[in-house]
């Protein structure tokens, strides 16, 4: 599959990367990055990805996310696909609304029109990107884990859930762990996937806890000022469901943390060595 280079730098220790290609699964162009620390010839890496929030692009956690001298330490290639296909011809919310559409891809394979065409973030960040990742980097398609931010967060656990075994471990930051509980995730599965809520429950990791989804453990950093806290993201709902089937679940509630990148950094790198516990050796 032919990958275009837009931009490669020297960083801690490794290669900070840029890369654009044409994907099959959204039909439209996809920008990605990746970090590959420096490793002996030949050698096959981890990988950790990373999905990202609400109105973001593989830029925002690439350019402030401080994990780069983490992923050099533990040797892990760190992976972070856009949120949305984008381009001419890509349906967006009807209002220009941030939270639907372009930015907000919600990490699912749309059914409903005129959605569907392109909104496939599902099969994209779990097929077709790795297959891609594995052709032009050195990575070890069997030692996977898998994070993300808010609607990353969501995606993170989300996947990991619906692909038992697939994930060596699974974190997120301020993840939306019942969209199917709060606005932006039923204005996202309502668009995307149709008005029958049954459809949305493997969408929903409180959902396919509930419904007998298992991981081996969970870690989930959260502000406890984070302005969405108590609308949108609802950590308390996923503790609940961890605690009824016993997924251990590591809930840090961070005090004074907001939603931004200023709390991502702070606690990235504590997540890349949590992964790295489950995928070096």
């Amino acid at each position: 599959m032919p990958l275009e280079t837009v931009s490669e730098v020297r960083a801690h220790g490794g290669t900070q990367g840029v890369y654009r290609h044409d994907s099959s699964e959204t039909g439209t162009p996809m920008t990605f990055s990746v970090f590959v620390p420096d490793h002996a010839p030949g050698d096959r890496l981890p990988v950790l990805w990373y999905l990202s929030g609400l109105t973001c692009t593989q830029a925002n956690v690439t350019e402030k996310g401080e994990y780069r001298a983490a992923c050099r330490e533990a040797g892990i290639i760190f992976v972070a696909p856009d949120t949305s296909p984008r381009g001419e011809g890509v349906p967006d919310d009807v209002d220009g609304a941030y939270d639907f559409g372009l930015g907000a891809g919600f990490y699912v394979d749309a059914t409903q029109a005129p959605f569907a065409q392109h909104y496939r973030m599902a099969s994209y960040v779990t097929e077709e990107l790795p297959a891609l990742v594995a052709e032009h980097f050195p990575v070890d398609p069997a030692r996977q884990s898998i994070t993300g931010h808010s609607m990353g967060g969501h995606g993170a656990l989300t996947l990991a859930l619906g692909r038992p075994g697939r994930y060596r471990s699974v974190s997120a930051f301020a993840p939306i762990v019942a969209p199917s509980q709060v606005p932006w995730g039923e204005k996202a599965l309502a668009g995307y996937l149709g008005e029958d809520r049954a459809a949305w429950r493997k969408h929903d990791a409180v959902a396919l806890i509930e419904d007998g989804a298992r991981v081996p453990a969970l870690l989930v950093d959260q502000g406890d000022a984070d302005a969405f806290l108590e609308n949108q993201l609802r950590p308390e709902l996923l503790e609940a469901a961890c605690d009824a089937t016993g997924i251990p679940l590591e809930l840090r509630m961070q005090p004074g943390y907001d939603h931004s990148y200023y709390f991502i950094s702070t606690f990235l790198a504590e997540h890349v060595a949590w992964h790295a516990r489950q995928l070096v050796g």
